[in-house]
């Protein structure tokens, strides 16, 4: 049996917190002092006998063993932090792609496209009743802000950006259902991008500078785009007077572009060319990223109505494929009126009733045709005279007694005497075939003709067949290639996709 003596009580360390209790007994008898090695957490401590009542703490410095124990555990400990880290961030990689992603319920397809909905795999978005998705964009706040603007100042704009306009006609049953308010996600105006375009009539527009202070107070920061009016160059005490073309309203990070069309004596719309003069700060926005305004553009009038995208009434053209299909065929080019006047004082021009009565009935003749061509969908160019004409002096020449244009072959449609024949054109010739020289006339009112030339394309030139109708002489025109703002390729001595 052990005495008393023998066996030690402790509490140890005594400021640790919980203390640490135990009890250790040692034979007795020795004559000598005993000692008691403990570890605490990882710090050594030694317990030594001073006699039989006292005892003495002593910290030991770490052996080899203990030393390595402590750089192991440290590693390990780093290795637990570093793994746990990355686990956190492969989660919230995983949490945005395949959650915040999709509720915003967009996607890229593998054609570029942006799509609203489901996604290419077919799966839906759960939608959580009171919820709205995107809602708190820097897109849909800054078109908000800005139709909220034109509503109230009565400015009717409408939609034109080709990337919104596109996903409401790739879903324009889905839109056309949708009632104010009732959407809880935003699929349309939440795509990702810089701008979104709308466009303005301007001689609708009534208060343009008091809209411009109010844009601003709203928080916009608005860059207005003036340049000439082209219609006043024939007029010397008029040219040189300038119109608004474009505004850029940025709200944050997302711009707004207001094209502003203007009529032309044609029955169509224009726009300008945006041109940035010297004191404008190229940095205000990402110029090069416009969809409209590198080169002036000339659309059909739209026919416009209302529906209401992402919870908001918005104005669009009516015919959305018409003016989608429009786009990229809208460059115009403005005729030389400085030439044309100095043409008509070398050589005078020819101002009798008999030219005038021709000048406009070729005009008439000429819409009749381009209106035609539309209907069947085939693209056309002034060719000839018809285009010497109008590059050479503005207008129709009065001595040509025609009108020219020229048509691919590829766009040939077997419909098309028939559909000249309904518009009260009868077939006048027919020369050549489809594979080889085709050439069409057809008699208008007050014994002009129109005349449309087919072109074959060939490696490095494009050309065209003539036929003399008296004698039947055939013969062959070639012309070098030209590529349009659309890598089409015309006839370098043609005139080629010029609006009406």
């Amino acid at each position: 049996m052990l005495s008393y003596k023998h066996c030690l009580w402790f509490r140890f360390p005594y400021w640790a917190s919980p203390s640490i209790l135990g009890t250790y007994c040692l034979p007795g008898g020795q004559g000598r002092p005993q000692e008691i090695p403990f570890v605490h957490g990882i710090q050594d401590y030694l317990l030594i006998q001073k006699d039989e009542t006292n005892w003495v703490t002593f910290k030991r410095q770490p052996s080899e063993h203990h030393r390595l124990m402590s750089r192991i555990n440290k590693n390990v400990i780093l290795a637990l932090l570093t793994l746990t880290s990355s686990a956190f961030l492969l989660f919230q990689l995983y949490y945005y792609k395949h959650y915040l992603s999709a509720k915003f319920s967009q996607w890229k397809t593998s054609d570029g496209d942006w799509r609203p909905g489901k996604s290419e795999n077919g799966a839906g978005l759960s939608k959580s009743k009171g919820s709205r998705i995107g809602f708190d964009s820097i897109q849909w706040r800054a078109v908000k802000k800005f139709i909220m603007l034109t509503t109230s100042q009565n400015v009717p704009v409408f939609l034109i950006d080709p990337l919104v306009l596109e996903l409401i006609n790739k879903n324009f049953e889905q839109v056309k259902n949708t009632s104010h308010g009732s959407t809880s996600e935003c699929n349309f105006f939440c795509v990702p991008r810089d701008f979104t375009a709308f466009a303005l009539q301007y001689h609708l527009w009534k208060n343009e500078e008091g809209w411009f202070r109010i844009a601003e107070n709203m928080g916009f920061q608005c860059l207005k785009i003036e340049n000439k009016d082209p219609r006043l160059d024939g007029i010397d005490s008029l040219s040189g007077t300038e119109i608004p073309l474009h505004y850029l309203c940025k709200l944050a990070t997302h711009t707004i572009h207001l094209v502003v069309f203007h009529e032309r004596s044609g029955n169509y719309l224009w726009h300008g060319h945006l041109r940035l003069k010297a004191h404008v700060d190229r940095k205000f926005v990402p110029f090069r990223k416009l969809q409209f305004g590198r080169y002036p553009g000339a659309f059909d009038r739209p026919e416009l109505q209302e529906i209401t995208v992402d919870g908001l009434d918005v104005l669009i053209p009516k015919d959305l494929m018409h003016f989608l299909e429009e786009i990229p065929h809208s460059r115009f080019i403005e005729c030389r009126y400085k030439e044309a006047r100095a043409f008509f004082q070398q050589y005078l021009d020819d101002n009798t009733v008999e030219a005038m009565m021709f000048r406009k009935s070729a005009k008439e003749l000429l819409q009749l045709a381009a209106k035609t061509l539309k209907k069947l969908g085939v693209p056309f160019w002034l060719s000839s005279g018809t285009c010497l004409g109008w590059y050479r002096q503005c207008g129709i020449i009065p001595y040509s007694k025609d009108v020219d244009l020229g048509i691919f072959i590829q766009d040939y449609k077997s419909n098309m005497i028939s559909a000249f024949q309904d518009a009260g054109l009868p077939l006048k010739h027919k020369f050549g075939k489809v594979e080889d020289s085709l050439e069409l006339s057809f008699q208008g009112k007050d014994d002009v003709k129109l005349d449309i030339f087919f072109f074959y394309e060939e490696t490095d030139h494009v050309w065209n067949g003539g036929t003399q109708a008296k004698t039947g002489k055939k013969f062959k025109y070639e012309s070098d290639c030209l590529c349009s703002a659309t890598d089409t390729c015309f006839p370098s001595s043609h005139c080629a996709g010029l609006s009406l």
